[in-house]
């Protein structure tokens, strides 16, 4: 899986809220590197459609692999829904590098393979991280990361993505929405015979018998111009159940720009 786009992640400073809690955030400066747009475009291309996947599913239905993709497997950007799903897709996919690539949990990357209607996004919990150190062993400080993630991709007048973040992310705390979640990235990782990763995640299913530390973000993700510090400053945690949710903000310039050339390369990967 590569990595490389990470270098894009650039920390500014945390911002404060009005009510005193810390805002991380992330600044996407994306250069033309080609090499490192084209390995970022296969990363996005495979957590839709693995290579085994291509070659079995492609060769009945008469398209190339570009239409296919294209056609079948990615949001159609050209209607509104269909442009809505790409950008939180794309933003999902975002926060799961982040959380795998910089903070060190385990991430599945099975979410969308499977999925009926493209222009629909996957129910349940929008990322999941994991960090265990050993599924056979479980240990009290094995740490369950679960985030909410709201996107406002497109040049616009800026929203309360965060506040929306926030506000549904009591869904998140939701012990059941958590466990057909759950139960949904082993049935996934089963079915790909990722069998070590399945025990991993099975090892959070039961946090009474077998203790761990659930932790809870909410996630932002705009483009620069729909981005706002005053609406972030502003953002009210006081409704939420957990009041040691974390907070996160990533924007970056022309965001959906970038997200449909993204998407249009990842097909010809």
């Amino acid at each position: 899986m590569s990595s490389s786009h990470i270098k894009y992640f650039k920390k500014k400073s945390d911002l404060v809220t009005i009510q005193g809690k810390v805002v991380t955030i992330y600044e996407l400066k994306i250069d033309q590197d080609v090499t490192i747009i084209n390995e970022w475009a296969r990363h996005l291309r495979e957590e839709y459609c693995s290579d085994d996947d291509l070659e079995f599913l492609v060769p009945d239905t008469g398209l190339t692999y570009q239409e296919f993709l294209a056609q079948i497997k990615f949001p159609d950007p050209t209607i509104g829904i269909g442009a809505a799903t790409m950008s939180g897709d794309f933003a999902e996919i975002l926060v799961s590098d982040y959380i795998e690539f910089i903070q060190g949990y385990y991430t599945t990357r099975t979410r969308y393979r499977n999925k009926i209607n493209r222009n629909s996004s996957p129910m349940g919990s929008d990322v999941l991280g994991y960090k265990c150190k050993n599924a056979d062993s479980p240990s009290s400080s094995d740490e369950l990361h679960v985030l909410e993630v709201k996107a406002q991709a497109r040049e616009a007048k800026p929203e309360a993505k965060l506040q929306k973040a926030v506000n549904d992310s009591v869904k998140a705390n939701d012990k059941l929405r958590l466990a057909e979640s759950l139960n949904a990235e082993v049935q996934r990782l089963r079915g790909y015979n990722m069998l070590e990763e399945a025990k991993l995640v099975k090892r959070f299913q039961n946090k009474t018998d077998r203790p761990y530390n659930l932790v809870f973000s909410a996630v932002a993700v705009h483009s620069s111009r729909s981005y706002s510090e005053d609406l972030v400053r502003q953002v009210d945690v006081s409704k939420n159940v957990n009041q040691n949710l974390k907070l996160l903000v990533i924007y970056s310039d022309k965001l959906l720009e970038f997200i449909k050339e993204l998407y249009e390369r990842a097909s010809r990967c």
